[in-house]
This record gives structure tokens, C-alpha cells and sequence, in this order.
């Protein structure tokens, strides 16, 4: 064992895979061993490995500026590109872009430009926000508040309260709907939708900033809400002058087929976090984007105060931001998106091949991200009640050649890079086939009592 501290890992479980080089969609091991990429790395390789164009990128910014700051008036070109390029494809109007470095950074920094627009524009009361029950926003302090996962604030203490994160009902009409009353999903999201209107008008709106949530939730088990309900869900937002929060960075680039997830689902955000797939993981960097109204708002204060108090090290850092740019142009140029709509499709239609297997209960998932969640009990919808079932399957895609990533128990993930084939696809299906077989041998010998 190593010094290191592993990151949302079992500490008494750590280095069981060395990976050392990648290729296109598959990664290999210290021993040779060649495995499919069957999410990502972590959601986040779009590109795949290895893409020559990229790097070269890479090493031309280090070559020409490997390190600027932009703190106290200093800039650079790149990132001023980046912001451009993002605020003219982004659905917010006038957007202004904060650059930071991952995922949870952006959310942590959108929620202290949300406090901080409370404060200065004189409603220091709105600050709470909505966030789902089972949902995923980041690690940081402040972002595993609004995340929604008891394992991510056991024995840390995480001051969600405190923060004023206000829970509601995750949309996952699988879990959620009351099959005993035949509640359709169209009543599912009428019902969801009145009891947000009822915290709204329990809580206060006068006290609400924002309602955050992913388009598809990721780490969340990849739940896919009812068609209406994010629609519902922004004009409910809007009737009441809440901002709608759109996490995006999972979905963000493509990953649903469009270039955001928020346009696949129905909703219109008014404040947008990025990471992931915005530089396809080559070189960390993050966003959070606001209107331009509100950026307004805070001018005229971070003058009086001498800076605005809020900035990394790394925010905007050059290499970072021309990695992004240059996928950015990959994207547009190979359309990419257009092809993880189509391949998507062909994802989609392999998964659903397994909805009749004994052990799944569910098949849901959007383009180029997807999940077969298994269950003790399919009539009854019965989960089993830890992630062993789901680390059992995990295990056996691995021994197949398939690394894949169980969430929110035993829910199995898919999200390959977006440049994969359709025979690549299929490639992957069949190595989740041979493992859930080898899965559902090694479930039905070590847990037969829970099975139904």
C-alpha cells in the first residue's frame, strides 16, 4: 500500500486495478489486460484516450504560457476565449462565466454567488435552496450539502441545515409512484409538483434563492424523471422567482444527444455548473454560470470592498482553458453530439434487451448515459438493502473486460466516451451479459435469502 489517501473508496479496500496507459475507449492494467471504458474514467472522457489533437494542444499552451493567474485585474487570452465561447453556447442570457477546477468547486462557488447576490442586493433572507433527496452536487463543504447521499455526509458533520438545503422528492417514478392507487406517471409529477408548491409556500419564497438539480442524476442511480417534470418544475420556479440551478456537470457536452441535458429534459436554467466532459477530463476545470443581470448586481459592491472575495489559485488556468476550447471544437466540428443522440439510441435499445432478466427491475437512461438496476424482489420492487449485489456485478463486468461503476446501491451505470461505435457498443452489452449471468450465480449463492 502507497501513502495515499484514496478518494470515495473503501480505505480498507484500495489499489485492486492499476490502470497505466489508455486507448480510444479502453484503458489498460500494470499486467497488460485491456478493459472497455464503460463510464468515462468517472462520466467525464468523452474524447477517449490518447486523442493527438488534444495534447497537442496541451503542449502547445505550456510551451507559450504554462501558468497565469487571474486575480487583481490580470488576464489572459485563453481564458477570455473560453468564457466567450461558452457564455455565446450556453441558454442564459448575457452569461458571465466563473472558471474553477472541479465539479464540486463550481457548485461551492455558485452557492456563495448566490449568497453574496442576496446580500448586496438587499434580500439577505433568500439564500435557501432546493435540492433533491437522492442527488449528487460535489464533495466540497458546501456542495456535499446540497448532495443528497447519507454515505457522502456520514462522520463529516456536513452543516446542510445550517447552509439552508431544503430537500425535496427525488422524481425517480420507479421507486416513487404508488403502484397501489395505478398512479400514472403523469399524476406521479402533478403530485411531486404540488408538494415543491407546498415547501415553497411552508418555507417561504421570499427565502428560497434556487432550486439545483442534474437533468439525469448521475452518482443519484441515473434517475430519468417523467417527461413533464422539469417543464412543470421551471414554471413552477418561475411563478415564484426561484432560479433554476441546472447541475450540468454530468449531462453538459453532449452526453444526452443534445449539447445540454437541461434541453433534453424541458427545463430552462437561469445558472448553469460545468466540469467533466468541458475539457473531456484531460486537464481539470469547472464553471459556473449566472445571468448577466446578476453579474451586474455584484460590481458595484466588489468596488466599495476592493476585490470580489471569491477565487482559486488555478481558476482560468491557461492549459486548462485551451483543453477545453479544443474540445469544445472537436465537438462541434466531428458532431459529436448529433452521434451520441444516434449511438444513444442503439445504447438504449441493447439495455432495454435486459428489462425481462429475473434480477433487474428497472432499464433507464438518456444517449450515451444509462442504467440496469437490479432488485431482490422484481414484482415488489424490492431493493436489496446494501451495494453488495451491485459490487458483485461490478466485479464480474471487470473479470469480462467491462470497468463500470454501481450508484445508489445497484444501480449499474453506463457512460462510455461519446466517440464510441455502435459495434463498440455492442462489444459492451455482450460483456455485461456474460457478467450478469456470472453476477446472478454469484448473488443467488451469497444472498439467497433476500431474493424474492
Amino acid at each position: 500500500m502507497t501513502s495515499l489517501i484514496y478518494p470515495t473508496t473503501n480505505l480498507a479496500r484500495t489499489e485492486e486495478l492499476n490502470i497505466v496507459r489508455g486507448e480510444g475507449i479502453y484503458v489498460f492494467d500494470a499486467g497488460g489486460r485491456r478493459y472497455l471504458e464503460g463510464l468515462a474514467g468517472l462520466w467525464c472522457s468523452a474524447l477517449g484516450y490518447g486523442n493527438r489533437e488534444l495534447i497537442e494542444a496541451i503542449r502547445e499552451q505550456l510551451e507559450t504560457l504554462s501558468y497565469s493567474h487571474m486575480f487583481g485585474g490580470r488576464t489572459h487570452q485563453v481564458g477570455m476565449d473560453l468564457a466567450e465561447r461558452l457564455s455565446a453556447m450556453l441558454p442564459i442570457p448575457e452569461a458571465k462565466i466563473f472558471l474553477a477546477n472541479s465539479g464540486s468547486e463550481a457548485n461551492d462557488s455558485m452557492m456563495k454567488m448566490l449568497r453574496y447576490w442576496a446580500n448586496v442586493s438587499g434580500r439577505p433572507e433568500r439564500k435557501k435552496i432546493i435540492a433533491f433527496e437522492r442527488s449528487y452536487h460535489g464533495v466540497t463543504l458546501a456542495s456535499a450539502a446540497l448532495t443528497g447521499l447519507p454515505v457522502m455526509h456520514e462522520h463529516f458533520d456536513i452543516p446542510a441545515r445550517e447552509l439552508g438545503i431544503i430537500r425535496a422528492a427525488t422524481p425517480h417514478y420507479y421507486h416513487g409512484h404508488r403502484e397501489g392507487e395505478g398512479e400514472s406517471e403523469a399524476e406521479f409529477v402533478g403530485r411531486l409538483i404540488a408538494d415543491v408548491r407546498g415547501l415553497i409556500e411552508r418555507e417561504g419564497p421570499e427565502t428560497i434563492a434556487a432550486f439545483i438539480a442534474e437533468p439525469i442524476g448521475g452518482a443519484a442511480g441515473v434517475v430519468v424523471a417523467p417527461d413533464g417534470y422539469f417543464p412543470a418544475l421551471c414554471r413552477l420556479l418561475e411563478d415564484h422567482g426561484i432560479l433554476f440551478w441546472a447541475d450540468e456537470v454530468i449531462c453538459g457536452f453532449g452526453r444526452t444527444g443534445n449539447a445540454f441535458g437541461s434541453t433534453t429534459v424541458g427545463a430552462r436554467p437561469q445558472l448553469m455548473s460545468l466540469a467533466k466532459q468541458m475539457s473531456s477530463a484531460y486537464v481539470p476545470i469547472s464553471a459556473a454560470a449566472i445571468p448577466g443581470s446578476m453579474y451586474e448586481a455584484l460590481v458595484e459592491p466588489s468596488r466599495k470592498a476592493g476585490i470580489f472575495g471569491h477565487g482559486f489559485t488555478y481558476s482560468g488556468h491557461p492549459v486548462a482553458s485551451a483543453a477545453a476550447l479544443k474540445a469544445m471544437e472537436i465537438y462541434e466540428r466531428d458532431g459529436l453530439f448529433a452521434h451520441a443522440a444516434a449511438v444513444g439510441e442503439h445504447m438504449q435499445r441493447r439495455l432495454r434487451e435486459f428489462r425481462d432478466h429475473p434480477l433487474v427491475g428497472e432499464v433507464r437512461g438518456r444517449g450515451l448515459i444509462g442504467a440496469v438496476e437490479l432488485v431482490a424482489g422484481k414484482a415488489g420492487r424490492k431493493p436489496f438493502p446494501d451495494g453488495r449485489a451491485g459490487a458483485i456485478a461490478v466485479q464480474c463486468c471487470r473479470e469480462q473486460g467491462l470497468l463500470i461503476r454501481a450508484v445508489a446501491g445497484s444501480s449499474i451505470a453506463f457512460c462510455p466516451p461519446l466517440i464510441i461505435s455502435e459495434a463498440q457498443i455492442d462489444e459492451m452489452i455482450e460483456c455485461f451479459d456474460r457478467a450478469l449471468a456470472e453476477a446472478t450465480d454469484a448473488i443467488h449463492r451469497e444472498m439467497p435469502e433476500l431474493l424474492q
